[in-house]
């Protein structure tokens, strides 16, 4: 059974592969391999310090994850962070469910715009989504990541 939830310190280790091992195989076609480091789990607990993280488990397996916080400190704009889902996981409606859980988040409700750093294998979904792109960020970055926004 799929269920949503805030993530626990003692989730760390494993969203923490789940990101890398995803990046990994998901990402790898888009990305050469020095751009697919993962995030390290105390990096997930700092994040999840600042955000709202959500973990996605299919009974006791964490499947995905997603977080929402204040973009860059503002009361009236939010942004996503780390959304992934595990490639045996990807296409059942998963992602749609942590996009509509992030924003149904208090930082979504508060805010008129919100942002996502979209990767380049992530843009489709986030388009289907209803994010577009932010003014003068039609390309990807130095980072490779695509800048999106969707207003409310």
């Amino acid at each position: 059974m799929i269920r949503i939830r805030r993530i626990e310190e003692r989730d760390a280790e494993t969203v923490s592969a789940l990101i890398y091992e995803t990046m990994q195989i998901s990402n790898s076609r888009d990305y050469p391999p020095e751009l697919l480091r993962g995030l390290p789990p105390e990096k997930v607990l700092e994040r999840a310090g600042w955000t709202h993280f959500y973990v996605v488990e299919d009974d006791e397996r964490i499947v995905g994850c997603g977080a929402i916080g204040p973009y860059w400190g503002r009361e009236d704009e939010s942004s996503f962070f780390t959304i992934f889902v595990h490639p045996d996981y990807q296409g059942r409606g998963i992602g749609r469910k942590i996009v509509e859980t992030l924003e149904a988040d208090e930082f979504a409700l508060r805010a008129r715009r919100i942002e996502i750093p979209a990767s380049i294998t992530g843009l489709p979904f986030y388009q289907k989504m209803g994010y577009g792109f932010k003014p003068g960020h039609e390309e990807p970055d130095e980072e490779l990541i695509y800048r999106l926004e969707k207003y409310r």
